[in-house]
């Protein structure tokens, strides 16, 4: 990837998801590259506040990619990219269709996906391929870099989500239709998230959730502008 031109302004980005934990592991991803892409803001179920080029929104699940993103599209002037696992057509085309301008794969390193932020602020729609199979469930996505909530508990990617949205009340089967998972995978990865955090029961599980940062959180914090 080429480097940003000598003398040019860092692209000014705000970071966007429901967990801090989430925002604050894409902020350490592109601490390297400040001179070329500058957070200002980070925020959790809150509008962004400062001038901004470009909003990067994690989203975490995939509600998060067909539902709060249409209003946070409206809440802002800037260019909205999801960064996301799922990257089905279908999804692209409705966030696309909603106003995002870029849907970019978590599966890029922290490069990459400044370059991919640089091409959406000159002005470049940005799509990530989707990577081997189309069935979403047959494997667990490759996140080089970043957060999540249970990652140090030895969490994948996927058995975090899962185990959010089973924090949020959802049935197996509304898991698999939100996550673009088969009932089956939905299953195995309960299994092995329950496996890793030491319970047996849906109760024991959502009361390890709680208490374990699966609850989404209000917060905005101002890093400044360059």
């Amino acid at each position: 990837m080429s480097e940003a031109p000598v003398g040019s302004q860092p692209v000014r980005v705000a970071l966007m998801n429901d967990y801090e934990v989430i925002v604050a592991g894409l902020q350490s991803m592109l601490a390297p590259y400040a001179d070329r892409v500058r957070v200002v803001e980070l925020d959790s179920l809150l509008p962004v506040h400062s001038a901004i080029d470009v909003l990067l929104y994690d989203a975490f699940g995939r509600e998060r990619v067909t539902g709060p993103v249409e209003q946070t599209i409206k809440e802002t002037d800037a260019k909205v990219v999801i960064y996301t696992w799922h990257l089905e057509s279908e999804l692209v085309e409705e966030a696309l269709a909603k106003g995002a301008v870029a849907c970019i794969s978590k599966t890029l390193d922290g490069l990459d996906l400044v370059a991919a932020i640089e091409k959406v602020h000159a002005g470049s729609v940005v799509v990530s391929e989707l990577s081997g199979s189309a069935d979403a469930s047959a494997a667990e996505p490759v996140i080089q870099q970043g957060d999540w909530p249970g990652r140090g508990h030895g969490l994948s990617a996927r058995e975090s989500e899962v185990l959010a949205l089973i924090a949020q009340g959802l049935s197996n089967q509304e898991i698999a239709d939100r996550a673009f998972l088969s009932i089956n995978s939905v299953k195995t990865y309960i299994r092995s998230a329950y496996r890793k955090i030491g319970v047996e029961r849906r109760t024991q599980a959502v009361l390890w959730a709680t208490r374990n940062g699966f609850v989404p959180t209000r917060a905005r914090h101002i890093l400044g502008d360059p």
